[in-house]
């Protein structure tokens, strides 16, 4: 499978998690979530269903036909549900967190459904994404140290506008770093007292008679 094609696959699939959906609803949804990181090609999306269909990771039901056509035009949608084995197979996928998960083509869905993933492979995949930044914002800049005087103006601000586009990107992720740990540190903490409250509770208990 190809990494685009497990994209999708990845978005499919975690969409429905959220509520099951006919053809069109979503694709207005799976517009939503890759239209903002790459052009969408809605040719795909039905061969992706049909393949996770045949896989047992999603089933198609007969929904209430469309009242908006004539009466005598109306046909029942197809409604896509996730089975048992498309939400286990859903949470396999969101466990990983390789560098597929850090590129241009992986990493604007993973976000998009870091609320069902676990917080260890949330941070994993934020630093991975990071990382991966840092090594083009230094290409970058070394690319214009050497082309600095060999280009024309629009080029070399074309290649600013590339290296602040990143730059800017690296501080969200280390803004969004700060505030997972943020939030790892709070966790264990009321983990803490809570453990600490617990033990207290059970020194202070009365002997019971025998």
């Amino acid at each position: 499978m190809s990494q685009r094609a497990g994209v999708l696959e990845l978005a499919v699939l975690g969409l429905l998690h959220e509520n099951p959906m006919h053809g069109y609803e979503l694709r207005k949804r799976l517009n939503s979530v890759l239209g903002a990181f790459r052009a969408f090609g809605y040719g795909s999306l039905y061969p992706c269903l049909k393949d996770l269909t045949a896989r047992g990771l999603i089933t198609e039901e007969s929904g209430p036909p469309d009242p908006a056509k004539p009466l005598a035009g109306r046909r029942s949608k197809i409604v896509y549900r996730l089975t048992a084995d498309g939400k286990e197979y859903l949470q396999e996928l969101l466990g990983q967190s390789g560098p597929a998960s850090w590129e241009d083509d992986g990493f604007g869905v993973r976000f998009a459904f870091f609320g069902l993933t676990r917080a260890d492979v949330r941070m994993r995949i934020l630093e991975g994404r990071r990382s991966r930044l840092e090594e083009r914002v230094e290409a970058f800049r070394a690319a214009l140290a050497r082309t600095r005087e060999r280009v024309d103006s629009y080029t070399l601000e074309l290649q600013k506008h590339g290296l602040e586009s990143v730059e800017r990107e690296v501080r969200w992720l280390n803004e969004l770093i700060a505030s997972e740990r943020r939030a790892d540190a709070e966790s264990a903490a009321e983990l803490g007292d809570a453990r600490e409250d617990g033990a207290q509770g059970r020194v202070g208990l009365p002997r019971r008679e025998i």
